[in-house]
């Protein structure tokens, strides 16, 4: 039977509560001030709604979210994350990797998994910790974690060889199982080199495409970007490894999200047993030229 698997990223949810004065220190105090600039007018929680409720529509068996629920890492945005987390589902059906803005500062990172930690659980019964493992029908999701704190006006990401090693030992053993359960990767960062402009980038990019290149993977998601992106990494069988990005699920349909890769959409991957493999089809759904909700065309895998 085919899966179908939904995945979106980076939908800011906004707005900020009550930000007081202690609170804007360091990265947070520049954060802020970028944000009543206009990156509070980048996001429009109007159209994430939409976005949501179209998403539930689609009959997805699982919803991937690769991070970057929070702005600037303030306590107050903990329990909205929460709250948009359980408006896509139970935490059973929706799993969650966080983004640099979900670290944004030290300490922001383990408040908002003390929130919303379920959505990381682990099949064993922990959570919060990276890499995990969650297995739903012929998927098995393998979760890894690159927020980290930056100084202001960077947002790169780490992934560390600790987590890399572990990840390694979890995709290789998955591989022998008999069956050959279908392995999808969520990070928030475009995980190969050259992935993000400087700044912005994945420091152990190449570090995590040579451990995909031996322990090899079905199809990696990401975030970070902002817009819809396809590319190929190399994995051990000489076959390459499909890497999609999604674009900010609260994008507005002006300024960045006039362009049609940037505009608020999710993805829906369709997973289908064949032979000793799997067939795998993408689309795209989201905001059209017209500003309506509705399918984006598909996205290339090959």
């Amino acid at each position: 039977m085919t899966f179908r698997l939904a995945h979106l990223s980076d939908p800011h949810v906004g707005p900020l509560g009550r930000v007081r004065l202690h609170q804007l220190i360091g990265k947070r105090a520049t954060g802020y001030a970028n944000w009543r600039r206009g990156r509070s007018r980048s996001h429009d929680m109007t159209i994430l709604e939409a976005l949501v409720a179209d998403l539930k529509g689609q009959g997805a068996g699982h919803v991937a979210c690769t991070g970057d629920l929070c702005n600037i890492g303030l306590p107050s945005e903990w329990e909205t994350a929460r709250t948009f987390l359980e408006a896509l589902g139970p935490p059973e059906t929706v799993s969650f990797v966080p983004g640099n803005h979900d670290a944004y500062v030290r300490g922001s990172l383990e408040g908002l998994l003390a929130a919303c930690g379920r959505y990381t659980g682990d099949d064993t019964g922990s959570s919060g910790r990276f890499p995990y493992l969650r297995r739903r029908g012929p998927l098995a999701l393998v979760g890894l974690s690159s927020a980290i704190p930056t100084k202001p006006f960077v947002a790169t990401g780490r992934l560390g060889a600790p987590q890399l090693a572990a990840a390694e030992v979890l995709l290789r053993a998955l591989a022998t199982e008999p069956g050959h359960p279908f392995r999808v990767v969520m990070i928030h960062h475009p995980p190969q080199p050259g992935g993000a402009s400087p700044g912005r980038e994945l420091k152990d990019a190449a570090a995590f495409t040579a451990m995909i290149g031996r322990a090899g993977a079905d199809l990696i998601l990401h975030g970070h970007n902002h817009v819809t992106s396809s590319a190929i990494i190399p994995g051990p069988d000489g076959r390459g490894v499909p890497v999609v990005g999604a674009p900010s699920a609260s994008a507005r349909p002006d300024g960045h999200g006039a362009i049609a890769s940037r505009r608020a959409s999710y993805l829906l991957y369709e997973i289908a047993p064949i032979g000793n493999g799997y067939a795998v089809s993408a689309r795209r759904r989201g905001l059209d030229a017209a500003g309506a909700m509705g399918d984006l065309g598909p996205i290339d895998l090959a």
